[in-house]
């Protein structure tokens, strides 16, 4: 007997939490911490660069020990981008690139937040089968980054 189940992300955690899960998606797809970045400076912004901003729905990054101004830089090949807690408590990420496109940064970060939403979703999920003491049996992952988990319930 098998059971198939698609998990529909509402993200509620602290920051420490959402660190952990942008610092697990970002490696994967090319992007280096802004503070490990040698020679790379993300306060500065050009006056050339194209700026946009996405915010994670059905997210809230809880409050308890963080700090609005509260924010995480990755960088890859001329995009900044910039995980922060808004001031209605939910995940945003500003993208800015010279030589992108509005719609380039878009699907850049549209990309990277699905990432970042995965990373969240599958130590979540993770965590919890483990509590329940679940066995995993077996974890696949597609070219598409599907995860494919089979596990035993004892």
């Amino acid at each position: 007997m098998s059971t198939v189940m698609v998990v529909t992300p509402i993200i509620i955690a602290n920051w420490p939490v959402i660190s952990a899960a942008v610092a697990g998606a970002v490696g994967s797809m090319g992007f280096t911490l802004a503070e490990a970045a040698a020679g790379v400076d993300v306060r500065v912004s050009s006056k050339n660069a194209t700026k946009t901003e996405i915010e994670l729905d059905d997210s809230e990054i809880l409050s308890a020990g963080t700090e609005l101004g509260e924010e995480m830089t990755v960088v890859r090949d001329g995009v900044t981008a910039r995980f922060k807690r808004d001031a209605r408590g939910s995940l945003t990420l500003c993208m800015e690139g010279e030589g992108y496109t509005k719609a380039e940064l878009h699907q850049i970060g549209e990309e990277l937040m699905g990432r970042v939403t995965q990373q969240y979703v599958y130590h979540r999920v993770m965590t919890e089968m483990k509590n329940k003491n679940m066995t995993i049996v077996s974890e696949e992952v597609d070219t598409d980054q599907t995860v494919h988990i089979r596990v035993k319930n004892w």
